[in-house]
């Protein structure tokens, strides 16, 4: 179990306390998907075209569907294959973090063409969808039942965009155990399984066959074709998709918003694959920070956007929250991290479906901490 701690007074959590438990098909055993693994509970897929696949050979792109909306997503089949992870110790910009190289295998899955966007996100954070249907007298789909039961946030005690906009544009601010309570609730909107990234496929994703500094060489003069950075950003983030993609079709991988990882941050942890091939490595998260976030952003100078540039989460990240204890959901002063999800082609086995997911002990800890209120 994971030991770290996330509480917060003022996040009151809308959906803890349900008890509503699903008979597990077949087998008569009850499940709970606020706590749950997915793998437990996913409901059957909701029809998309080309979304199902049994091997990567029959990968597609598609477009997701959130059931109970009208947002829809697109989808990029990766491949699986091996690579180089880190960087040369010649690369200009290089910090000592990113070495040695080593290399890693990658099983294939589908990546977010872009970064999640607020309409996606805040139909989750602020209940849209049960509010929609509420509107419209509109009955809830099985899919809705099981997304109904994981917990969302309240509202954020301010614009979490801070001016800079939503409509097309990533959501920012949110913490990485917000994200993961997202990936949660898609898999229950869509009946697929969507995680974040790990720190290993983010990098085999942005680098999309490529060894150069970024995925379209390593002139970072170039960077204006494919990035929203300090020098082109006009001090905010901007709408996903305006710049050029990476060669597997993936947009803002470089810039505009840094993007969640599951993975700790460690700064030797390269240090201990030196000379192996590590198959779908992730270093798991025990303590709130810091973790790593990938990509730079609008705020960041050049270096900072290389495929295999890192970024430790921190504390002065929620500086300005006034709640005590701090928020489990927001990040107050992080209006430069977003998130983008994948979908393996294979489902996880639990132990690793563990180390995906978050973790139910931690709002047991902020229950507890909040006395009992909610």
């Amino acid at each position: 179990m994971r030991s770290w701690l996330w509480v917060g007074v003022g996040t009151v959590v809308l959906g803890w306390g349900m008890t509503s438990l699903w008979a597990e098909e077949g087998t008569g055993q009850k499940v709970n998907p606020a706590e749950d693994l997915v793998i437990k509970w996913l409901p059957e897929p909701y029809p998309v075209p080309n979304a199902d696949a049994k091997t990567e050979a029959e990968m597609k792109p598609y477009t997701e569907v959130i059931v109970g909306t009208d947002i829809k997503f697109d989808m990029v089949p990766i491949p699986g294959g091996k690579f180089l992870m880190g960087s040369p110790e010649n690369e200009p910009g290089r910090k000592p973090d990113e070495g040695p190289q080593h290399e890693v295998e990658i099983e294939p899955f589908w990546m977010a063409k872009y970064e999640t966007l607020w309409d996606a996100y805040e139909t989750w954070s602020f209940e849209l969808d049960k509010r929609r249907r509420e509107q419209t007298k509109e009955p809830a789909t099985k899919w809705d039942e099981i997304a109904d039961a994981i917990a969302r946030p309240t509202p954020p005690y301010t614009d979490m965009s801070f001016g800079m906009g939503k409509k097309d544009r990533p959501a920012v601010c949110m913490t990485l155990y917000a994200a993961q309570h997202f990936c949660k609730w898609l898999c229950a909107k869509t009946g697929r399984y969507y995680r974040l990234p790990t720190e290993a496929e983010w990098e085999y994703a942005c680098r999309a066959g490529t060894t150069t500094a970024y995925s379209f060489g390593n002139d970072p003069a170039n960077l204006d074709d494919y990035a929203w950075y300090f020098d082109n950003s006009d001090d905010k983030y901007h709408k996903v998709g305006e710049k050029k993609p990476n060669p597997w079709g993936l947009y803002d991988m470089h810039g505009n918003v840094a993007e969640w990882v599951l993975d700790q941050y460690v700064p030797d942890a390269y240090q201990k694959f030196a000379g192996k091939t590590v198959k779908n490595p992730i270093v798991p998260v025990t303590k709130e920070f810091p973790v790593v976030v990938r990509g730079g952003s609008w705020m960041d100078d050049p270096e900072m956007l290389r495929s295999a540039a890192r970024r430790a989460s921190h504390p002065d990240w929620k500086m300005q929250d006034p709640q005590i204890p701090q928020s489990i959901w927001y990040l107050t002063d992080a209006p430069f991290v977003g998130f983008r999800v994948v979908r393996p082609l294979r489902l996880p086995t639990e132990e690793e479906a563990k180390l995906y997911e978050p973790d139910p002990e931690i709002l047991r800890n902020y229950r507890k901490a909040q006395g009992g209120k909610q």
